[in-house]
């Protein structure tokens, strides 16, 4: 199937990269959201990061105001028309389950429904959807615009042309795709919850800082340590991550999500986005 139009759903952090990484590869693209302000941020968002892109030369100034053309935004579902529905809304699966039902009925029989769920199973999702075949994960990383890496997640359900267009998408994006079957955690998360966890478990019981853990990590070659990466990605994300992960493998101790993270979550120190996490941020 050839996809020529793409939409959206969720204008957050991720929706938003994704939506701008739609544009910058030349799909036109809807960036859907029933939070008008949370629209208009993103609209924001996208302008800078075009900008800065500009002033350092990656791209183009034309490049740059064809990206912009391209995307549309809308707070209303009926004018969510597109060959492809990428969503990154709440991480809870009935509410994505209801979202893909209620495009499916606004859109031709081979309109494909993507979850960028970092750590829900897709097959549960798919399962409650009207049309399962055409459901399949494509997990983004963050920044969207600049991580290579997409898991594209088969479920029982996914056919051969859902899952051969999407991968194929995911190469037009100038990503690498990266095939593989619904598990907990997919392959990235499932790798990366001892890297956090054990992190984690060190600052609480008092052997290392999270400043000591990072600067050591780093040395070694990690691009990031694992508390600014944390910090990046949002603990109210990493923690439900971490938290699913251990639920669908049968609660193991040594996956055990932690309570310094927790508590994190719970005084609103979410990272860099919130200004605060482990580190402050201006």
């Amino acid at each position: 199937m050839e996809i020529n139009s793409i939409c959206v759903c969720g204008a957050g952090t991720m929706g938003r990269g994704i939506a701008q990484a739609c544009a910058q590869a030349g799909f036109a693209t809807t960036l859907f959201d029933v939070n008008t302000e949370v629209l208009e941020s993103a609209s924001s968002t996208i302008e800078k990061s075009l900008a800065q892109l500009t002033a350092k030369g990656k791209i183009t100034g034309d490049k740059a105001a064809r990206t912009l053309q391209l995307i549309s935004y809308s707070d209303d579902i009926h004018s969510c028309l597109a060959d492809i529905f990428i969503e990154a809304i709440v991480e809870k699966t009935a509410a994505k389950i209801s979202l893909f039902n209620q495009l499916a009925e606004l859109n031709h029989g081979d309109a494909i429904f993507a979850s960028n769920t970092s750590s829900l199973s897709v097959t549960e999702i798919a399962n409650g959807v009207l049309h399962p075949e055409r459901v399949i994960g494509l997990h983004f990383f963050n920044p969207a615009t600049l991580m290579k890496l997409v898991e594209v997640v088969k479920t029982p359900y996914t056919n051969e042309a859902t899952s051969g267009t999407a991968t194929a998408l995911v190469r037009q994006l100038n990503k690498v795709p990266v095939l593989c079957t619904d598990a907990p955690g997919f392959i990235v998360n499932r790798v990366a919850r001892p890297f956090y966890i054990e992190s984690l478990r060190l600052l609480e019981e008092g052997l290392t800082t999270a400043e000591q853990a990072d600067r050591l990590l780093e040395s070694a070659g990690f691009r990031m340590g694992p508390f600014k990466l944390m910090d990046l990605i949002g603990h109210d994300i990493n923690y439900a991550v971490s938290s699913s992960v251990w639920e669908q493998l049968q609660k193991p101790e040594r996956l055990r999500p932690s309570a310094v993270q927790e508590e994190k979550v719970k005084s609103g120190k979410l990272g860099k986005k919130s200004g605060e996490g482990f580190y402050r941020y201006e």
